[in-house]
């Protein structure tokens, strides 16, 4: 498929967290659970910071509970039953009563009936949210950059998901709502990139130099690749 100023596009490849679902959407929902656990989630977040600058990790997870039971002042196996927890297990729940983007489900859906192959690759375990509000079943890909062991902006991740796709990455699209981590992380790996900001970002007409596509609703970036 050819795409006015992208070339040749055979694959688009989405981020989940805030890309696929609004994020206020779920701090709404667990505000309790950050307020209960505040303390957990400003150390894990200074971990997470670190671990963005981070190579390949062969032992990623271990790695992850390690600086945390550094933070947390306890052992590695009590950080690591602490994040399944109140992270990975623990924010299941949550995910489970949010709702896609408007029109997301529907746009992955045409792009596949237009012959494109559909891949998701996203920060934090894809299983946690289920069967992603639908959009799973479109999939020919589903990654974890957890389990590559090297996360956003790492073009690492982005490289093995292009790998099992078994598309080069200049022919994929990626889209996501961080321009530190999706955008320059897409670009770092050689593919194009599609940056999904806010209505009100959009209002003041907010662009990127980097990103080749900037939209703010999913009805508008299918109209964008498609045409309809």
């Amino acid at each position: 498929m050819n795409i006015e100023n992208l070339g040749e596009i055979k694959a688009v490849a989405f981020d989940i967290d805030g890309t696929l679902y609004k994020n206020w959407h779920l701090y709404l929902r667990m505000f309790f659970h950050l307020l209960r656990y505040n303390q957990f989630f400003i150390k894990y977040g200074l971990v997470r910071d670190t671990l963005h600058t981070e190579e390949q990790l062969p032992d990623f997870m271990d790695e992850q509970a390690r600086r945390m039971a550094q933070k947390l002042n306890t052992t590695t196996e009590d950080a690591k039953e602490r994040l399944d927890r109140i992270i990975y297990n623990g924010l299941k729940k949550y995910f489970a009563k949010i709702k896609a983007c408007a029109g997301a489900k529907e746009c992955i859906c045409k792009l596949k009936e237009n012959g494109l192959k559909i891949a998701l690759l996203s920060d934090f375990p894809p299983e946690q949210k289920g069967e992603v509000w639908g959009i799973k079943q479109y999939c020919d890909v589903i990654l974890g950059t957890e389990a590559v062991g090297a996360l956003k902006p790492s073009p690492i991740a982005f490289l093995e998901m292009a790998k099992q796709l078994e598309v080069s990455p200049e022919e994929i699209l990626f889209v996501g709502n961080s321009h530190k981590f999706d955008v320059k992380g897409a670009k770092a790996a050689g593919m194009k990139s599609a940056w999904f900001v806010s209505r009100i970002s959009s209002l003041f007409h907010k662009k990127s130099d980097e990103a080749e596509i900037t939209f703010c609703s999913y009805p508008k970036l299918q109209r964008m690749l498609l045409g309809k």
